[in-house]
């Protein structure tokens, strides 16, 4: 019986799992530190991810946000908060790859609840200063969150950005 019973916990959580899969950059995970202690299913965390740029090569960013424990955790059922901090930073040479960059373009998002909210990160083009600014946010179906953080991507001096 609890072969059983931990078969049924592992199959929504697996299919919770590919649901929240997605976005436009793969995301790695770096680390993760627990905030909340649950009897009943995963703490409650904050998560670290990291995801190169896919069309900058020699930029990584990492975003850190609260992941949601409990048995909907668990499950893939709960709603993340809506909280994220994002660092970005040259991690080789800068050069860019396929398409000439847009003026302000999603390059990451990631589900944070089963169906209406997304965790997403945008990059914008400051070509007076040659930098690369990326803005995280979360939006949902009906309402997002003003919540949001930014850094900055200075390039070397010399360094043109292809724009559209």
């Amino acid at each position: 019986m609890k072969s059983l019973c931990r078969q049924s916990l592992l199959l929504p959580s697996l299919l919770g799992a590919a649901l929240l899969a997605g976005g436009t950059a793969q995301a790695q995970a770096i680390g993760e530190v627990d905030t909340v202690f649950k009897f009943f299913g995963p703490d409650h965390k904050i998560v670290v991810d990291a995801f190169d740029d896919p069309k900058v090569k020699g930029v990584t960013c990492y975003v850190s946000r609260a992941k949601t424990g409990g048995i909907k955790g668990g499950l893939g059922l709960a709603e993340d908060k809506a909280e994220a901090s994002i660092e970005c930073t040259q991690v080789g040479p800068v050069s860019f790859t396929g398409d000439p960059l847009r003026q302000q373009e999603e390059v990451f998002t990631e589900r944070i609840s089963l169906v209406f909210k997304k965790l997403r990160v945008v990059r914008m083009v400051d070509r007076s200063r040659n930098t690369l600014v990326y803005l995280t946010y979360s939006d949902r179906v009906i309402e997002g969150s003003p919540q949001n953080s930014v850094t900055a991507v200075a390039l070397p001096p010399g360094t043109p950005i292809p724009l559209r």
